[in-house]
C-alpha cells in the first residue's frame, strides 16, 4: 500500500489517484517541495529541556528555541516556512522525539495556507514520539484551504504510558480569496495515537464538498470552522480534565463537546464555529485548562 514515508499513515485511495496526475512545475518531492523537520528534545535531571538535534530541509527553517514559557523546564520550538504557502505536490514531514522527562511545545510561525491546485495534492505529516515522563505539545497555527485545494493531513502519536502528548488543529475552509466556503476539492485529516503499540485514538475528518456538502446536521451543520484538541495522558485524572474543560467551554460561541478516550487514556475536544478567531480561542481555552490540571500552570496565551 502506498505511503509517503516509512512511518506515515497509508495514503487514502483518492489521494493515490491524485498522485498520478503530472505536475508541470517541480514534481512532488522535488526541490523545495519535500520539507523535512526531524527534532529531538531531551532533559537531564532537573535542568531545562534542550534541543539535542535537528535536521531540516527547505521549506522548514528554525532559528533556535525559546525559553519564555511559564513552565521553567519547557522549551518552545517555532518552525518557520519562508515560502508562505502550501502548493500542489508539496510533501512536508515533521518528526519530534521527546526523550524521557523532556517538556516541549512545538508550533509554527503562521497559518498553513493551502493554495488552489490543478493536479496532485499536498501532504502535511507529523509524527510525535513521547518517551517515559515526557510532556509534548504540538499546536500549529490554523490550516486554511483555498478554492480547489487538496490537502492530506496525518498525525501519528507514539507514547509511553506515563507520557503526555497534546495536539491541536484548526481547519478554516474559506481560504483567502473571494470565493464561497467549502469550495476546496478534498480535505482529509487523520490522527492516530498509540500507547506502547496499543491504539487509543483513531480520528478522521474527510470532506469532499463536491460529493457531499459538509453543512448538514450529520457533519458540521451551520458552522464553517472546525477545531480539535487531543489530550493523550493515560496516567492523568482524565475525568477531572474532561469536566474542567467542559465547564470552561460552556460560554463558547458556537458548539463544543468533550469526550474521553478508551481506557481513560485522554480526551478529545471538538469545536465548531463561524470564525477562526472564536474556534482558536476555544481550543486555547481547553489547552489552558488542561495545562492547569497537568502542570499546575496555565498556557502562555498572551504570547501567541
Amino acid at each position: 500500500m502506498s505511503t509517503d514515508s516509512d512511518h506515515t499513515h497509508p495514503i487514502p485511495p483518492a489521494f493515490q489517484e491524485y498522485d498520478t496526475q503530472k505536475l508541470r512545475q517541480s514534481p512532488a518531492f522535488g526541490h523545495g517541495k519535500h520539507g523535512i523537520a526531524d527534532l529531538v528534545v531531551g532533559r537531564e535531571d532537573d535542568k531545562p529541556t534542550r534541543l539535542l538535534s535537528d535536521f531540516l530541509r527547505v521549506p522548514y527553517h528554525l532559528s533556535g528555541t525559546l525559553d519564555s514559557d511559564p513552565v521553567d523546564e519547557l522549551i518552545t520550538v517555532c518552525l518557520q516556512d519562508p515560502t508562505g504557502a502550501i502548493t500542489q505536490g508539496d510533501r512536508h514531514s515533521l518528526t519530534v522525539t521527546a526523550r524521557p522527562d523532556a517538556h516541549a511545545h512545538i508550533t509554527n510561525q503562521s497559518a498553513s495556507k493551502v493554495q488552489t491546485m490543478k493536479a496532485s495534492y499536498a501532504h502535511l505529516e507529523a509524527t510525535l514520539i513521547a518517551e517515559s515522563g515526557a510532556y509534548l505539545e504540538y499546536l500549529p497555527e490554523p490550516t486554511i484551504l483555498n478554492e480547489d485545494a487538496r490537502c492530506l493531513q496525518t498525525t501519528t502519536v507514539e507514547m509511553a504510558p506515563d507520557a503526555t502528548v497534546i495536539v491541536g488543529d484548526v481547519f478554516v475552509p474559506d481560504g483567502l480569496s473571494a470565493h464561497e466556503p467549502f469550495s476546496f476539492d478534498h480535505y482529509h485529516s487523520r490522527t492516530d495515537a498509540r500507547v506502547e503499540q496499543r491504539l487509543i485514538c483513531a480520528d478522521a475528518v474527510n470532506l469532499q464538498p463536491a460529493q457531499r456538502d459538509p453543512r448538514n446536521l450529520a457533519t458540521i451543520g451551520e458552522y464553517t470552522v472546525i477545531g480539535t484538541l487531543y489530550v493523550f495522558s493515560p496516567s492523568a485524572d482524565v475525568e477531572a480534565i474532561a469536566e474542567m474543560v467542559h465547564q470552561r467551554l460552556t460560554d463558547h460561541e458556537g458548539a463544543a463537546g468533550v469526550s474521553t478516550l478508551r481506557d481513560e487514556a485522554g480526551i478529545t475536544v471538538r469545536v465548531l464555529g463561524d470564525r477562526s478567531t472564536d474556534v482558536t480561542a476555544a481550543i486555547e481555552a481547553a489547552w489552558d485548562e488542561t495545562r492547569r490540571e497537568l502542570l499546575g500552570v496555565g498556557a502562555p496565551l498572551g504570547d501567541r
